[in-house]
């Protein structure tokens, strides 16, 4: 792929970049921005999202061959210096290199659990509303094998862009769903044959009996 130099900020090819802080509280319509070495690499090798384009700060380029050979060939790369990447970003960017990616189709929680194997590891969170931790907690599944993260309603996206970095790309490997009903969806787990183990912050609140 021959790279494409961006020489102004307001080029419309890298329109979704533009503002990443404030885009990322209003929303992108199905995008995720991808940031890093090692969280472009996951994006482009695992398969479950697809890449729309490349961002990339001109002296991080030569060392990146290895992971933009695994992207397809009309991915659009585009280059440019620290002062206009940051113009584009809104904020300075050290790391250099983002990546925007589109979520796709929500999946069910019930049809992720049906492609399970039959002896499955599932992380389930209700209640974090903090991307650092959701982040944390996709990287410390990641450690331990687990095979889906399954969110209730009132947790935060995944795929906010300070929750993938945390997570150190975790957030683009693990497969993950929502559910809306915590208590129907205990119960359901339980008639799957879940053995239950739960943890709460400060150990004062009711947790259903496994």
């Amino acid at each position: 792929m021959d790279p494409i130099r961006i020489d102004d900020p307001q080029d419309p090819r890298v329109a979704a970049y533009l503002d990443i802080r404030e885009r990322d509280l209003a929303g992108r319509q199905g995008r995720f921005v991808a940031e890093g070495k090692v969280v472009l690499d996951l994006l482009l090798s695992t398969g479950r999202f697809a890449a729309e384009s490349i961002l990339v700060l001109e002296n991080r380029l030569a060392g990146l061959d290895n992971i933009l050979s695994k992207a397809p060939a009309d991915l659009p790369v585009y280059v440019a210096t620290s002062a206009v990447m940051d113009a584009i970003a809104g904020f300075h960017m050290h790391r250099g290199i983002l990546a925007i990616g589109r979520k796709g189709e929500p999946q069910p929680a019930e049809d992720l659990l049906d492609g399970l194997p039959p002896r499955a590891l599932v992380v389930v969170l209700v209640g974090i509303a903090n991307h650092d931790n959701v982040g944390s907690i996709f990287r410390n599944a990641a450690a331990f094998g687990a095979d889906a993260v399954l969110l209730d309603a009132t947790c935060c996206d995944p795929l906010y862009r300070k929750a993938i970095r945390v997570s150190v790309g975790a957030a683009l490997k693990i497969p993950f769903a929502s559910f809306s009903d915590t208590a129907g969806f205990t119960t359901m787990l339980a008639r799957r044959g879940f053995d239950q183990f739960a943890l709460s912050p400060r150990g004062k609140t009711d947790i259903r009996d496994a």
